[in-house]
């Protein structure tokens, strides 16, 4: 990937951070996803006071990509203020739209701290090739 895209798309997830909701971790995560048609939706997390019903950055921004009919991801990038990793959760929804697709985890200063694939996220994923 270009050197310009890469950051635009990094600038991007930690801008997204700021419409994060999350009044009870203060953990605000912000994630883009770069599309194979080349479109990029941001997706941030959303807590709720019912614990479980809260969902993560990624999955909102996977989630808006196939909602406008995108199904192939070439890069996620995750922005939380450690550069913490995606949950259990988000890498298996990564799964489902590629196991290929780039991860690039980064800190709030936009220093990366992971760069991956989905697959070295989650080794020995269930996938549809499970349910043929």
């Amino acid at each position: 990937m270009e050197t310009e895209l890469r950051q635009k798309l990094i600038d991007l997830a930690i801008q997204a951070r700021q419409w994060a909701y999350a009044p009870y971790s203060k953990y605000t995560v912000g994630a883009v996803v770069l599309t194979d048609s080349g479109k990029i939706y941001d997706g941030v997390n959303i807590e709720n006071a019912a614990y479980p019903t809260t969902i993560c950055a990624e999955r909102v921004a996977i989630f808006k990509a196939v909602s406008e009919g995108e199904h192939h991801f070439k890069t996620i990038v995750v922005a939380t203020e450690d550069g913490g990793n995606p949950c259990g959760s988000c890498r298996q929804v990564m799964a489902e739209f590629g196991m290929d697709s780039e991860v690039i985890i980064v800190d709030t200063t936009g220093k990366v701290t992971l760069t991956t694939t989905v697959a070295e996220l989650l080794p020995g994923a269930f996938t549809h090739k499970h349910l043929i």
